[in-house]
C-alpha cells in the first residue's frame, strides 16, 4: 500500500484529471436490485482488511446496499480516484485527508475510525543508528509524502531537528523497503507488510514507531460530500457494515484472519505480526474520537495540530487547510450508536 504524498500534489491531482477525461467512456458501477454501486477504494493497510472480509461474507447486501470495493495496490492512486470523482469514497488516513479535502471538488467528509496506527508504521534503520539524531546526514528511503515520511518528521521534529537535516531517498514504499534490505540506504520509513523486507537486513532494528505518537495516524473511511447529501442512508448502511464485519470477525477469528491475509498479499502467520500495531476502534472510541477536545484523541483537534504542522515544515499551504467545521460527520456513528444502545 501507499500512503499518501504531501508532494507534488497538483502534479498528480492534473495527471489524474487526464487520466479520468480519457476514460470518460467507462462503464457505470453495476447495478443490482439494491441500485447501482456505491465504489468504494481500499489498499493494503491492516486497518483496511477487514472490508474484504465485508465483500466475501455479503455484508454490504445485508446492510441494504450496493458496494463495489475497489482495490488498489497503490494508496496515492485511490486518493487520487477519489479526488476526481472516480470513487464515492475511500479509506485514508486523517493527515492525508486534512491536506487533501480542499482540493476534492466533490468534498471530503470523514464518517469513520477505522482504527488507530499504535505501532504499524516503523522507522527501521541499520545496526549502526541508535537514535534520532544519528540519522543526521544518512540516507533514509521513504515514499515521498506519505503517512511514513510525515512520521519520520514528527521523530525529527520531537528530537529538535528538521526533515532536510536527513537526505530523503524518494522510493514507493516497498522498494523504499527492498532498497534498504539490500543495503542501499541507512533507513526507511515502511508499514505492513513491508517492514518484514525491511527487518531482513542482519543488524536492522525499530528506531521509533507510531506507537509513541498516539493518535497522529488515524485511519479512516472517507465519502463524498455528494454522496451524503444525496444517499445519506448508503454511507450509514456502511458504517453499520463496518460493525458487523468487525462482530463476524470476532465470531469467526479462523475464517476472517484467512480472507485478510489473502487480502494482504501474506501467510497467516505473519498476518498475526501485524494484529498487535493497529487498534481498531470501538463504536465508543469513534464517538470520543467525533468529539472536541483538547489531545490527539479528538480528530478535530488532531486535524488543527497536522495543519499547522504540516504548514510549518512546508508540506501544504495555509491557504489549502481545509474548513474542519465541514471535513467531519459524526452522524452516522452517533446513528449506529443510538440503535444499538436502544437494541441492547
Amino acid at each position: 500500500m501507499k500512503r499518501r504524498r504531501f508532494f507534488s500534489l497538483a502534479a498528480s491531482i492534473f495527471l489524474t484529471v487526464v487520466l479520468v477525461a480519457s476514460c470518460s467512456q467507462a462503464p457505470n458501477a453495476p447495478e443490482s436490485d439494491l441500485g447501482p454501486a456505491i465504489k468504494i477504494g481500499y489498499s493494503n493497510w491492516a486497518g483496511w482488511w477487514p472490508w474484504a472480509v465485508a465483500e466475501e461474507e455479503k455484508l454490504f447486501e445485508k446492510n441494504g446496499v450496493n458496494v463495489e470495493l475497489k482495490w488498489f495496490d497503490g494508496y496515492v492512486e485511490s486518493m487520487e480516484a477519489f479526488a476526481t470523482g472516480q470513487l464515492d469514497g475511500n479509506s485514508q488516513t486523517l493527515n492525508d485527508t486534512v491536506s487533501f479535502a480542499a482540493g476534492a471538488p466533490n468534498g471530503e467528509v470523514v464518517v469513520l475510525v477505522n482504527d488507530n496506527s499504535e505501532g504499524n508504521d516503523k522507522i527501521i534503520v541499520s545496526q549502526d543508528i541508535q537514535t534520532i539524531q544519528d540519522l543526521k546526514g544518512k540516507k533514509v528511503a521513504v515514499e515521498e509524502g506519505v503517512v511514513d515520511d510525515f512520521l519520520l518528521s514528527l521523530a525529527l521534529e520531537q528530537a529538535g531537528m528538521k526533515r532536510s537535516d536527513v537526505e530523503i531517498v524518494p522510493l514507493e514504499t516497498g522498494k523504499a523497503a527492498a532498497a534498504f534490505a539490500a543495503g542501499q540506504v541507512d533507513a526507511t520509513g515502511v508499514f505492513p507488510p513491508f517492514w518484514l523486507t525491511a527487518l531482513e537486513r542482519e543488524g536492522s532494528k525499530e528506531l521509533v514507531s507510531s506507537k509513541e505518537f498516539p493518535g497522529a495516524i488515524p485511519d479512516l473511511l472517507v465519502v463524498s460530500q455528494t454522496l451524503i447529501d444525496q444517499q445519506p442512508e448508503k454511507v450509514q448502511a456502511l458504517v453499520n457494515t463496518w460493525y458487523d464485519t468487525l462482530e463476524f470477525i470476532e465470531q469467526n477469528p479462523e475464517k476472517s484472519d484467512e480472507i485478510m491475509a489473502k487480502r494482504a498479499g501474506v501467510s497467516t502467520e505473519d498476518f498475526q505480526k501485524f494484529k498487535d500495531g493497529t487498534r481498531i476502534f470501538t463504536i465508543e472510541e469513534n464517538l470520543e474520537a467525533f468529539s472536541p477536545g483538547d489531545n490527539m484523541k479528538h480528530m478535530p483537534f488532531a486535524a488543527r495540530k497536522m495543519a499547522d504542522f504540516m504548514v510549518s515544515v512546508g508540506l501544504m499551504k495555509q491557504e489549502d487547510i481545509p474548513d474542519f467545521e465541514k471535513l467531519f460527520d459524526d452522524r452516522f456513528v452517533k446513528a449506529y450508536a443510538a440503535e444499538n444502545a436502544s437494541a441492547s
